[in-house]
């Protein structure tokens, strides 16, 4: 059997799924940061428009190669950014949670436990949150120790998710999204801008 040539798909050709198994290869082998749009559309043998068609950008891209293809980072940042410093924390908390209780945390039971299964797509998130979701907060607030202060906040959304849809704690999980930004907010909040006991 003769191997087709290789080159760009036709045009018209579906392709939305070949340009995914692509994006989750190239992921995985050259991380976030050092995979683009243009090295996925090479892998796929599509057009960069394509991709672009399909996905718009990088971070959708990636999204939508973890099955979170109707996630916005940059709208969480802009829902938490939007206020007082003060208040960070608390919108954080809230905006991750509203985003999550969409659908009652279907997405949260069926994607986490499959990202957490993959150790390439595992070792990626925490590339694409820091550079998508709490990277950019923290260097806002142009603080001391960004990278351990976006660590520290991503161990406690973590939690929030794993306790409110994973593993279910009551009263924690069954508390409104207002009652928990309240309650987890302010730790957020020092995470972000607190004083941090020295090393």
């Amino acid at each position: 059997m003769v191997e087709g040539r290789r080159g760009r798909r036709p045009a018209g050709q579906d392709t939305r799924e070949p340009v995914l198994a692509a994006a989750r290869e190239e992921f995985r082998e050259r991380g976030y940061e050092a995979a683009s749009v243009r090295s996925v559309a090479r892998r796929a043998g599509v057009d960069p428009g394509t991709v672009r068609h399909w996905f718009g950008d990088k971070t959708h891209l990636f999204t939508a190669s973890l099955g979170l293809a109707d996630v916005d980072p940059a709208a969480i940042v802009r829902a938490a950014a939007d206020g007082p410093v003060e208040g960070l924390g608390a919108r954080l908390v809230r905006a991750v949670v509203d985003l999550w209780d969409a659908d009652y945390g279907d997405t949260v039971r069926l994607v986490i436990p499959a990202v957490m299964a993959d150790p390439g797509l595992r070792a990626l998130l925490p590339q694409f949150l820091g550079a998508e979701l709490l990277g950019p907060l923290v260097r806002r607030l142009d603080v001391d120790d960004a990278p351990l202060r976006t660590s520290l906040v991503a161990s406690q959304m973590a939690g929030v998710l794993m306790t409110r849809y994973l593993v279910p704690i009551e009263p924690l999980c069954s508390q409104p999204p207002a009652r928990i930004a309240a309650l987890v907010g302010p730790t957020v909040q020092r995470y972000l801008t607190g004083d941090l006991p020295p090393a």
